[in-house]
Formats: structure tokens, C-alpha cells, sequence
């Protein structure tokens, strides 16, 4: 299972330099970057040596589906309104260098003028023309990257098993009546719920109808339990929630009474009020969620502020599930909070202790320095090793950084941030040299294996 050379130096310890990490106490250079003992060398070597599962990413199709795939995400974000933008998905972000080089041999300094990026362009091109079908499957290698969930509407051309592993999107099912009250809440919402409005028809046009049953009974047995079927039929092994766009985590426990009620009131005519609605939406998901339970699946929640200026970090506190993830019908139901609940990430070392919850490192490593992300993953481990998984969030967020850069990045940060956590935890001899190289595996590896039983 070796990497290329190249991303043996380019991840863990010799990498960290280059992915802005400012090492472990009492380990910097005299530059101010890291010592070349940042990271002990048998950890590091183990960490580079181990391909790894992606609990998370958004992979684009391979050529010659590749300019046209819109389903990459059920929530496109590309075509919000101006936000303030993390560095790291800045133009101007130094570290794209090192990718631009590393999978395209295309060398540019961030950020790139309108020639730079037609030649970046074109470098891009070239070697997509030669991979061809087999262009994603590629990108994979680049990153050291074994298998990764992909996060998509559909699947599609070179985005297929065994390299990917399909996670659908089940917020269309959520939201089943007339949105039009809750898309006027922020204008991010707008276009989310007239997104979501696309997904849910074409649910429903695969199952032969044009609009949703008369009663709530009838849209669980013939929409939701039947597209859920469907999923798991065509290889999916979770369902995504990307509700934290859309509303809170607070998830009461109605009965299916009032929801048949709630239902059966609004869903030929008229828009309900936000609380019913509310009622409604509750039952559906802890539907959804014993129905992915029975099925499999696990169930993914986006835990962590989100894309757009009027994202609601409030409602993201994923100690608003607590309640959810204490209801015994659920405990067959794995959780997976994707992202690490960031800034929330105490709170979700506290909920690791469930025994259906893990979570992720997805877009963490991409939006923060190794060391910085080190030092919640570090009591994540101490906590609880056998519930964190390894994840990049690869996504096509800008001309300068698409989903092959991202997953690129993510990856060597993902890396160091576990090496030096585990180099820390090891020289305060919390853990032994073997444990460390065991729980390196398993973040990297083995607990999605186990999890989703690969």
C-alpha cells in the first residue's frame, strides 16, 4: 500500500513546512516552521504508507461527463451571495502552489492572473485527456486515497464502486409540502429550498408520481421508504442530511398522529406555518433514520458552520441531538456528524460516547493548519480513537481550487494534524509507539472499514 515518493515527503513530517503547520512545542526551526522531529518517523512512516478511506467528499464525474455534472451537491454553493472566505479558499492561498505542481505539473504562484490560470487550465486538460474515464479514479491515487464516499445526487461516469461509495442527499424527503415560507427566511434559503424542490421531484419522478400522496401514511410507504430502498439498492451506504442550511438540530419527538394531522392539512393546498411544518419535519426524520437504520445505512449530518452569510451557527450545535441520539429506536441508526462540529468541537468529543456517533475531519483539513486542528483531534483520540475517521471534503470551490486540489490539500493536512496528535500523546506517554501506529491505521482506515463494513 505505498504512496508515491512524492506524497511521502509532501505528508507528515517533511510535508508540514509546506501545509503552514508550525509544528509541536519546543520543535520549531529556526524559520519558524517545523523541526524535522515534529512528528516521530515511525509514525509519520505509517501514516504516509497508509491509504486511506474518505468519509467525505463532493468527487466531480471523469471526462467526458466532467463540465457538465451539476451533482455534485444537492446545495450547490457557488452562486450565493458574497461571504467572508476562509484563506485557504482564497485565490491568493500559497499551498495551492504545491498542488497545482504535484497533480498537474503546472508551476504558478497564487493568486493567478488571467493567462496563469488558461495555463493552468490547459495543464489540467492534458491530463485528463490522458486518464480519460479513468480521470477520478486518478485523483484518488494522487491523494494516497483508497475509496471515498461520494457525496452526489447520482452517481455517474468514473465516479463509481469499488473506488467511490455513494452517500444521497435526504433533506428533499424532509421538506415534502410548499417551502415557500421557509425560502424567505435569508436569501441563501431561497435557493437552497428551490434546489431542494429539484431533488424531491425527481424522487418523485422515479417512483412514477408528479406530486406527493394525499396522507402522511401514503408518503412514507410510497416516497420515503421506497427512495430510501432504491438508494441502498444501487450502493448507498449512508443517507446525508444537509439540513443545517436549512434549519435547526432541534428535533423534538412528535407523534405520527400530529404529523398525519399536520400533513394531511397542507399537503394538496396552501403553506403551513412554520411550527406545524416544524412538527412535520421532526417525525419525518427520525423516520428517515430507522428506515437507514433497517437498511444499513448510516445517517450523515453537516456539523459545522456552513458556506453562505447567513448560515445560522446556532443551530448547528450538535448537542441539539442529544436527545435524538438517546431514543433506543435509533441506537441500530450509526451517526456519523460530518466536519467535527467545528466550533463546536468539545462538545462533539462528548457526544463520541454514544455508541451509534462518530465523526469526521472533513473540511477541517482543509480550512485549518495541522497544528491547529491537532489539538481537538488530539482529545478526540484520547477520548475516543475507534470513532474518528478520516475525511477531506473535496469539493470544486473555485477556478484555482477544485475538487482534485482540495482533496490534494486536505489530505496531506489530514495527515499531519494526525501525526503531530499522535507524536504529542506518544512523547507524554500517554500511548506506546504501537498504539500510536494503530490508531493511525484506523483514523486513516480501518474505522470506515468497520463502520460501513467495506
Amino acid at each position: 500500500m505505498k504512496i508515491d515518493s512524492r506524497q511521502v515527503l509532501l505528508t507528515v513530517a517533511l510535508g508540514l513546512a509546506l501545509a503552514g503547520c508550525s509544528g509541536v512545542p519546543n520543535s520549531a526551526s529556526h524559520d519558524g516552521g517545523p523541526s524535522a522531529d515534529a512528528i516521530d518517523p515511525q509514525i509519520a512512516e505509517v501514516i504516509a504508507q497508509t491509504k486511506a478511506i474518505d468519509n467525505h467528499a463532493h468527487p466531480i464525474l471523469a471526462p467526458p461527463d466532467l463540465d457538465k455534472d451539476r451533482d455534485f451537491d444537492a446545495l450547490p454553493v457557488d452562486n450565493m451571495e458574497p461571504e467572508s472566505v476562509t484563506p485557504a479558499l482564497r485565490p491568493d492561498y500559497p499551498p495551492l502552489a504545491d498542488a497545482w505542481r504535484a497533480l498537474f505539473g503546472f508551476d504558478g504562484t497564487p493568486p493567478l492572473d488571467a493567462n496563469s490560470l488558461a495555463a493552468l487550465n490547459q495543464a489540467r486538460s492534458h491530463v485528463r485527456e490522458q486518464q480519460g474515464s479513468n480521470y477520478s479514479n486518478w485523483v484518488l491515487d494522487q491523494s494516497g486515497i483508497e475509496t471515498m464516499l461520494a457525496n452526489r445526487v447520482a452517481m455517474g461516469t468514473g465516479v463509481q464502486p469499488p473506488r467511490f461509495r455513494w452517500v444521497p442527499y435526504a433533506d428533499a424527503l424532509l421538506f415534502p409540502l410548499d417551502n415557500s415560507s421557509l425560502a424567505q427566511q435569508s436569501p441563501d434559503r431561497k435557493l437552497f429550498f428551490a434546489d431542494e424542490n429539484g431533488v424531491r421531484a425527481r424522487y418523485l419522478k422515479a417512483l412514477g408520481l408528479s406530486a406527493v400522496p394525499a396522507t402522511l401514511a401514503d408518503y412514507l410507504s410510497q416516497v420515503v421508504s421506497p427512495t430510501l430502498e432504491h438508494e441502498r439498492s444501487a450502493g448507498a451506504v449512508a443517507e446525508k442530511f444537509e439540513m443545517a442550511y436549512l434549519r435547526s438540530f432541534d428535533v423534538s419527538n412528535p407523534s405520527e398522529q400530529d404529523a398525519a394531522r399536520i400533513y394531511a392539512k397542507w399537503a394538496t393546498h396552501g403553506t403551513p406555518p412554520d411550527a406545524d411544518y416544524k412538527t412535520l419535519q421532526d417525525f419525518i426524520f427520525r423516520y428517515i433514520a430507522v428506515e437507514s437504520g433497517r437498511l444499513g445505512m448510516a445517517v450523515h449530518l453537516h456539523t459545522f458552520g456552513g458556506d453562505g452569510s447567513y448560515f445560522q451557527m446556532a443551530g448547528v450545535n450538535p448537542m441539539l441531538l442529544e436527545p435524538l441520539l438517546n431514543d433506543p429506536r435509533l441506537r441500530k441508526t450509526n451517526f456519523v456528524l460530518i466536519h467535527g462540529g467545528w466550533p463546536y468541537v468539545r462538545e462533539m468529543g462528548a457526544l463520541l460516547l454514544k455508541p451509534n456517533v462518530y465523526t469526521d475531519l472533513s473540511a477541517q483539513s482543509l480550512t485549518f493548519p495541522p497544528h491547529m486542528m491537532a489539538q481537538w483531534l488530539r482529545e478526540w483520540l484520547e477520548y475516543q480513537p475507534e470513532k474518528v475517521l478520516y475525511g477531506t471534503d473535496a469539493y470544486p470551490y473555485s477556478p484555482t481550487m477544485g475538487w482534485e486540489e482540495s482533496a490534494w490539500l486536505a489530505n496531506r493536512s489530514a495527515r499531519a494534524a494526525l501525526g503531530v496528535a499522535l507524536t504529542g500523546m506518544l512523547r507524554d506517554h500517554e500511548i506506546t509507539l504501537d498504539r500510536a501506529k494503530q490508531i493511525a491505521i484506523l483514523v486513516l482506515h480501518d474505522n470506515a472499514k468497520n463502520l460501513y463494513h467495506f
